[in-house]
């Protein structure tokens, strides 16, 4: 996608201090978490004159600035943060206070430290990091020209560790997109971190061509190098192939291997949490994206798994047969599973099969083994990825933030299908943040606050996580959003809060059914109680008093030669007296049926077009003469947006029986009273951002 190449903005979400910090080009930011507008602390942060100076005289040209890429909580007082020092890495110790009430903001520009490791030097370039405790561990290129990528730990007390240089066993032209630490056991000595990229793989066959493949990779924290081989390089480091594959008839899946972003979706447990990764194509003939979700116990399977070997006359990978060393690669020195104290004091072959074998065989598949989400053939990828877990009446659901390299955010619901083992996605809205169209970069969520951070590479904007009353003004339209986030309270749709007793407070995330929910008369019982859907009215409420019911018995408008039903609606091939009439246009979704528009067709014989309509009969008076109004007429019929996904049909509610009329007979223009825009087509709509209630407030600080 388009964000392939853009600068990522750094954006560090601090719920305690209440702050929204931003690196930028120059610049740091403390914005509030509650306005993003009130900028009210900034940094400048420039390279020294003698570095711009060099990088133009090496032609670099625009990139010859300090842009922010790393930012970090450090302590109580202090943020970490490093730039790209205008191709010379920098790094800096910032004071930001403690709680939002304080002023604090500042960075002393002359102790500053090298940032080599930790930040890259092109602002184009990918890198990802991950602070735990006083330790950074980082994804980056470590040189000038972007060649030599390693895995990096800096900082803290310990000597500084990396991957082995310029192997491609270990690391083939990466693009680093995530870090994480997970804890593994009640033993901090069991923690491992968890890095995730895509890279060329070099377990392609050969002749056909270089190809992506999306990594999660591991390495022990307590990891210290080896004594006398692999000094001060890893020696648990193992990385196994990220999978996210729609299946495929004879096996031929469709793989969506560009990694774009991942998301740690923690859980009560926080040695399991739940893995969001989005994913792109990066084939010329399929274009699309995906969101796929792991669990820990398929990741830590894979490592435990076979090791990926190369050998054979024809040099094939393949599952290694042989004895694995003790302890086994991978295997942090803990009590957890041996005697040995330190990485220092495994045995040579142990580090020597490290070193050859870092490769797993079996990939990480996702969970339900396909993509969550997927979206194929339309003009956007997906580039980041937050995620939400939120309490509803009838059960916990993750809500998906996805954004996209056209400024858009997509907002997911995941709901279970048949039982909670297997889910389908729910798209709710489309919101168009970024007017320029810029790509996505940067996601933070608050879940807190309930609002949504986004960043481009030139302004940041923040979003409601929930616009329930966007919905409609109607129970039944309310319950068929699927909204966890929203429910009906017997006067409105709005904010859902667990654990309050309203007697009139509907929502049913799973099924969204407003027969059950809505009734005409005295609300029944609230979702989750015994007496739920057993004794709820059965009529479909929802329709405003203003607009009337659906008619019973209205025939279908039949469909023949002459009358063809498309995407668009229903087109008169030919055009008869007895057609004119009142016609409604309604959607149906769950057994509720909505009108949507209303249409009067006048039929117009060759007389009255020609301006000679009938005396006392001012509905059939002819405005300018000729096919010139028939044309006109049609076009707006055609030009008309598609009613949405839900069941479309057209009824008539009454006709005019006139003689036929003469052949080639213009038809009448659509008329009168357009009804609400069903849920479906409302949630597929492309809201502008800042226009619509609640909308995005914007900061643009770049």
């Amino acid at each position: 996608g388009r964000a392939a190449g853009s600068p990522r903005a750094a954006l560090l979400l601090d719920e305690e201090r209440g702050r929204l910090f931003a690196g930028a080009q120059n610049h740091l930011l403390s914005l509030a978490l509650d306005d993003i507008s009130q900028r009210d602390r900034k940094i400048y942060w420039p390279a020294p004159v003698e570095w711009r100076e060099e990088c133009n005289w090496a032609g670099k040209d625009i990139t010859c600035m300090n842009f922010v890429k790393i930012l970090h909580p450090y302590n109580r007082t202090h943020l970490y943060a490093c730039g790209t020092g205008a191709f010379h890495p920098v790094c800096a110790f910032v004071e930001a206070g403690q709680h939002a009430e304080e002023p604090i903001f500042k960075l002393d520009p002359r102790r500053t430290e090298d940032g080599k490791g930790k930040s890259p030097y092109d602002p184009r370039h990918a890198a990802a990091s991950v602070l735990v405790g006083e330790e950074l561990y980082s994804g980056v290129a470590t040189d000038l020209m972007g060649r030599d990528f390693t895995i990096f730990r800096s900082l803290g007390r310990r000597p500084s560790i990396r991957t082995e240089q310029h192997d491609s066993r270990w690391l083939n032209e990466p693009k680093f997109v995530a870090v994480f630490w997970v804890p593994e056991s009640e033993d901090p000595d069991d923690d491992k971190i968890y890095f995730f990229f895509r890279e060329t793989a070099v377990e392609r066959q050969q002749g056909l061509g270089k190809t992506s493949f999306a990594r999660i990779g591991q390495i022990c924290r307590n990891d210290v190098g080896g004594q006398r081989s692999l000094v001060n390089k890893w020696t648990t480091f193992l990385k196994a192939r990220l999978v996210c594959a729609v299946p495929g008839p004879d096996g031929a899946d469709t793989h969506f291997d560009e990694l774009r972003d991942v998301f740690l979706l923690q859980t009560r447990d926080k040695r399991n949490p739940l893995v969001y990764a989005v994913f792109s194509t990066s084939s010329s003939v399929f274009q699309g994206s995906a969101v796929c979700v792991y669990t820990m116990a398929d990741i830590r399977r894979a490592f435990l798994g076979p090791f990926a070997h190369k050998e054979g006359p024809n040099y094939q990978w393949v599952s290694y047969q042989g004895r694995v060393p003790y302890p086994r690669p991978g295997m942090c020195p803990s009590k957890t599973f041996g005697t040995f104290g330190s990485t220092k004091d495994f045995p040579d072959e142990v580090i020597q099969f490290a070193r050859h074998h870092p490769l797993m065989y079996n990939p990480v598949l996702p969970h339900g083994q396909r993509p969550l989400f997927l979206q194929a053939a339309v003009p956007y990828t997906f580039t980041r990825i937050a995620v939400d877990r939120v309490t509803a009446a009838d059960g916990h659901y993750d809500v998906l933030f996805i954004g996209t390299d056209v400024g858009t955010v997509l907002k997911v619901v995941s709901v279970p299908k048949e039982s909670w083992h297997r889910m389908e996605p729910l798209l709710l809205e489309e919101l168009q943040v970024f007017q320029d169209a810029s790509p996505i970069t940067s996601l933070q969520l608050s879940s807190k606050r309930q609002q949504l951070y986004a960043g481009s590479a030139t302004a940041l904007a923040q979003l409601p996580l929930h616009r329930c009353g966007a919905y409609g003004k109607a129970c039944a339209e309310c319950c068929l959003a699927r909204d966890p986030y929203c429910a009906w309270d017997g006067t409105a749709c709005t904010r859902y809060v667990p654990n309050t007793k309203r007697r009139f407070r509907r929502q049913d995330v799973r099924n969204g059914d407003p027969n059950v929910l809505c009734s005409e008369g005295e609300p029944g019982p609230e979702v989750g109680s015994p007496r739920a859907g057993a004794t709820g009215g059965t009529a479909p409420c929802g329709v405003p008093p203003s607009r009337p019911p659906v008619p019973r018995g209205v025939p279908q408008v039949p469909t023949d030669e002459r009358v063809v039903r498309t995407e668009r609606g229903v087109l008169l091939r030919s055009v008869q007296r007895a057609d004119a009439g009142l016609y409604l246009c309604h959607a149906t979704e769950h057994g509720f049926t909505q009108p949507l528009l209303r249409l009067s067709l006048e039929v117009i014989g060759a007389r009255q077009a020609a301006g000679k309509a009938p005396a006392g009969d001012p509905q059939l008076a002819a405005g300018p003469p000729g096919r010139k109004v028939w044309y006109r007429d049609f076009l707006q019929l055609v030009e008309r947006p598609p009613l949405g996904a839900a069941d479309r049909g057209c009824q008539r509610l009454w006709s005019r029986g006139r003689p036929p009329p003469p052949p080639r007979a213009p038809a009448g223009a659509p008329g009168r009273g357009q009804g609400a825009e069903p849920r479906k087509a409302r949630r597929r709509r492309t809201h502008e951002g800042p226009r619509a209630e609640r909308g995005p407030r914007s900061a643009s600080p770049w």
